[in-house]
């Protein structure tokens, strides 16, 4: 797909049912999914200044075509916080055109305006496209990730 013209903004209250179609299409592409609560609830928060999550979205032509949500936690390795790109989703539709680029740019100029050490994410091994852009950036971590189940 030839590049396209992609403007990245803040996730707006306005993106909702967008950002909801989005959000589902990312969930299926995981093989997950989340009641409507905790889907609502995490649109809550991205729009909490309160809470520690943000987003970013991608338009192009003015249409939502993809987003980004990013913390940031502190690291007993660091004097600054990490940024963790929790997660990005394109439009399946339109991927390969930069708009995947222009959202990682994005949040690395956000932890760079925080002074964060580190910018980082994750993938499913298998998720190859994705990680051909990913590996533009930087090679895989040589740490594997391990997860508890619910602990409550």
């Amino acid at each position: 797909m030839s590049k396209v013209s992609t403007i990245i903004r803040p996730l707006e209250l306005a993106d909702k049912s967008r950002w909801l179609e989005l959000w589902e299409g990312y969930l299926t592409f995981y093989e997950s999914s989340l009641t409507p609560e905790q889907s609502e609830l995490t649109w809550q928060r991205l729009h909490d200044d309160s809470f520690n999550l943000n987003g970013l979205v991608a338009l192009v032509d003015g249409k939502v075509i993809g987003f980004a949500h990013f913390l940031y936690r502190p690291s007993s390795w660091a004097e600054n916080d990490y940024c963790y790109l929790e997660d990005l989703f394109v439009d399946e539709t339109v991927r390969g055109a930069g708009a995947g680029r222009s959202l990682i740019d994005a949040v690395i100029v956000a932890a760079r305006a925080k002074m964060s050490g580190r910018v980082y994410w994750t993938t499913k091994e298998s998720n190859t496209r994705a990680r051909v852009l990913y590996n533009s950036y930087s090679p895989a971590s040589e740490f594997v990730q391990y997860r508890l189940p619910q602990t409550y």
